[in-house]
């Protein structure tokens, strides 16, 4: 890849983040601009530990790792409630384990 084609994709995502931005602002697309900071924050880091800085580049993964896991943490609990219920009605049947 050239320096001329780093800076045309450089300049087009540069603009789709000004656009995601301004939706954001205007009221569109909300919730995933909730989700766009921690996906941006894990791809720098992906960025640092393919440019050799494989320290930092976890960190910074995991940084935005955790920031995701706490935005998707309602979704867990959903999940996590259902799971409890299958498998108390399951208990209640009588089976030993749930069939998924």
């Amino acid at each position: 890849m050239s320096a001329l084609e780093g800076k045309k994709l450089a300049a087009v995502l540069l603009i789709l983040l000004g656009v995601l931005i301004i939706a954001g602002k205007l009221g569109f697309l909300s919730s995933l601009m909730g989700f766009l900071v921690p996906i941006l924050i894990i791809l720098l880091g992906f960025v640092a530990w393919r440019n050799g800085n494989r320290a930092a580049g976890a960190v910074v993964v995991a940084v935005g790792g955790f920031m995701l896991l706490g935005k998707l943490w309602g979704l867990l609990l959903w999940i996590a409630a259902i799971a409890a219920i299958v498998v108390g009605i399951s208990w209640l049947r009588g089976n030993s384990a749930p069939r998924w």
